[in-house]
């Protein structure tokens, strides 16, 4: 926006933010969409990432040899 304007107000409850109605229509947030928080100069910007639908409805999980301890395991994934 290259003139900020106030479309609405959200009050904190525990580590939860409320997104006014209107904000969510003028950004046309949906369900699922995810934000990514920035501050930059005391500043807080928030980038809205839109999530595809379906993205996993063709997915078939392979099978493994072995089953795989995922709490162990995520420290270390995708660094073979």
């Amino acid at each position: 926006m290259s003139n900020p304007e106030l479309v609405g107000e959200g009050r904190v409850s525990g580590d939860q933010v409320a997104i006014p109605a209107s904000v969510r229509r003028a950004l046309e947030i949906e369900d699922g969409d995810v934000f990514r928080w920035h501050v930059e100069d005391s500043e807080l910007q928030v980038e809205v990432i839109r999530q595809r639908q379906g993205v996993f409805e063709d997915f078939e999980p392979g099978e493994s040899d072995e089953p795989v301890d995922a709490v162990e395991a995520h420290d270390t994934f995708g660094l073979e």
